[in-house]
């Protein structure tokens, strides 16, 4: 009788078990995901890369395992990334991670070490039986034809997988979602692989360094401040969410004034704040006020700044106070790798980012006055003799969402407050301003606690985006200028204080976010070096907006300048 050969019969078993294996795969991922569309993309990138590996190997078990795996992979680590950083897996953690931050990662989160020891222990090996028993496809033709036929099967699955990709592809609906959404649903292969696209940087057009010189090359010179070392101390405050209610034509009780945002004796600048993100993107605020620069001169790429801006950044705030002799720390509301958020603050000059653990306090359930009552006691700590202190201090008081609970659970003073409004956006408005007196009355302990005192202080607070009240608040109506109304939908405030004699701060319509650190180092007297200097030219010369200015070719020549000439981004 004529015996059957085992190779045929055990490389069918393996190709059964491939393709189970990756049906398997296909569970643990693509069918992961929260929505159909979001099924079916994860779903069809992963055929694309099992065509590419095919058409490359040309074994068909080795194709399945390696892209299912490959998928799997990336399914765990974003996992494993949400469940101990608190945040998504981006395209860009392969870069940061491994360069600078993976085994530091690691030593702080030692349940990684087994994930990494499996995959080196388990995949080698199931990987070399697979090749070892496969099916070779295409192996009976002749050599040219096998590697014309797996050429195009690999220009194929690439254009299919580039296909599947495009903003305006198959899949369009999942690259316009909201950049909050992409980075706070469950949705973990979906997104990173539409981050791929979206976290693009592009540097903004430049003039030549000749002109860029010619036009900035005196902000170059030395500029010393006013106020002679020992250095104020400077309190930078984000309240999350926060704009002037009374700006709004409905809002015409009194309730709708609130003591933080009018002008006192100690007074050095307040106005109207521009801002370059609505009911959401924090971070970004952070981005500008931080760095002196609004994300959005970056591209689409800007909207991820804590993961594709801050690691480049040569120049910031806390960077240059450092340099004059500060201790610089930020006090944080929520965990410390939410958003990359501790990464950020490093890379931005932060010596420490106290997060909610070391605070002790409860995440998202922070009020503004524990926060200030944590920042003061950490203050306290710090604070050496003769050594300056720059404090950023987050705030989660006003974070939405401001219909969460009913009318009748705010208390009566905020009730019923605002006549005229629809039910669903009087129920967000009078909660609002029920946080915002609350966040009022902690800002005066807080102006207590470090204005009231002989310690020379710098006090800055400011509205880091307005809330969105679920879409309703672009419907109501706003007393503002005819100019100022393209831009009312990213109006909040900022506020200047100080406990000592100085020159007032210059005034504007309205004052971009970005210009807020040469506002408050002009509040401080502080020396600015020649990135800062500049910036408080461009300030002056475009009457406080940034990338809205109207003099015809001044931010070309200042982007040569800061990025050609400075290098305050690498």
């Amino acid at each position: 009788m004529r015996r059957i050969s085992p190779e045929p019969v055990r490389a069918m078993w393996v190709c059964v078990f491939a393709l189970v294996l990756f049906v398997g795969c296909l569970g643990l991922t693509a069918l992961q995901e929260p929505l159909p569309l979001q099924q079916c993309f994860v779903g069809a990138l992963m055929l694309c890369t099992a065509v590419v590996l095919l058409s490359l190997f040309a074994r068909f078990a080795t194709a399945l395992l390696l892209s299912g795996g490959l998928f799997v992979m990336l399914k765990g680590m974003a996992v494993l990334k949400l469940k101990y950083l608190d945040s998504q897996l981006m395209p860009s953690d392969f870069v940061y991670y491994l360069r600078s931050s993976l085994l530091d990662t690691l030593r702080h989160y030692p349940h990684l070490y087994s994930v990494g020891i499996a995959v080196v222990l388990l995949l080698p090996p199931l990987l070399y039986l697979t090749w070892r028993w496969d099916w070779r496809v295409l192996a009976g033709m002749r050599l040219r034809t096998a590697l014309l036929l797996r050429g195009a099967g690999m220009l194929l699955g690439m254009l299919a997988f580039w296909w599947c990709m495009l903003p305006g592809g198959p899949f369009a609906p999942l690259h316009s979602r909201d950049v909050w959404d992409k980075l706070s649903d469950d949705a973990h292969l979906t997104n990173f692989f539409v981050n791929f696209r979206d976290a693009e940087v592009q540097l903004p057009a430049m003039s030549s360094e000749a002109m860029a010189v010619q036009a900035w090359g005196a902000t170059a010179q030395d500029h010393a401040g006013h106020v002679g070392s020992p250095y104020p101390d400077i309190v930078q405050v984000l309240e999350e969410s926060t704009f002037d209610p009374a700006d709004y034509s409905a809002c015409l009780v009194p309730a709708c004034h609130v003591s933080m945002q009018e002008a006192d004796a100690r007074t050095r600048g307040t106005g109207l704040l521009r801002t370059h993100t609505f009911g959401g993107g924090t971070w970004v605020s952070e981005f500008a006020t931080l760095t002196g620069m609004p994300q959005d001169i970056f591209g689409p790429g800007g909207m991820y700044a804590p993961y594709v801006l801050a690691p480049h950044m040569r120049d910031a705030l806390p960077q240059m106070l450092r340099r004059l002799g500060y201790l610089t720390i930020a006090i944080y509301p929520t965990a410390g790798s939410f958003i990359n958020g501790r990464n950020a603050y490093r890379d931005y000059g932060f010596d420490h980012l106290y997060d909610v653990n070391e605070l002790g306090l409860v995440e998202w359930e922070e009020t503004d006055k524990q926060m200030f009552d944590a920042a003061k006691r950490v203050y306290d700590r710090v604070k050496k003799p003769g050594q300056p202190v720059f404090v950023m201090i987050l705030t989660l008081n006003q974070h939405g969402p401001h219909d969460d609970d009913p009318m009748s659970d705010l208390p009566s003073p905020y009730r019923n407050l605002l006549h005229g409004l629809k039910p669903a956006v009087a129920l967000n408005f009078d909660t609002y301003l029920m946080r915002l007196h609350q966040s009022s009355v902690a800002m005066r302990g807080l102006e207590h606690d470090f204005l009231d005192r002989a310690q020379p202080t710098v006090l800055v607070h400011f509205g880091d985006h307005e809330p969105s009240f679920n879409g309703l608040i672009r419907d109501l109506r706003r007393s503002l200028p005819p100019a100022l109304r393209p831009y009312q939908d990213y109006l909040t405030y900022y506020m200047i204080k100080s406990n000592f004699a100085g020159p007032p701060l210059p005034h504007y319509p309205m004052l971009d976010i970005a210009f807020l650190p040469s506002m408050v180092l002009q509040a401080a007297g502080l020396p600015e070096d020649p990135y800062f200097s500049a910036s408080t030219a461009l300030r002056d010369r475009c009457h406080g907006l940034y990338d809205d200015c109207a003099v015809p070719g001044l931010l070309s020549t200042y982007y040569g300048w800061i990025f050609g000439r400075l290098h305050v981004y690498q």
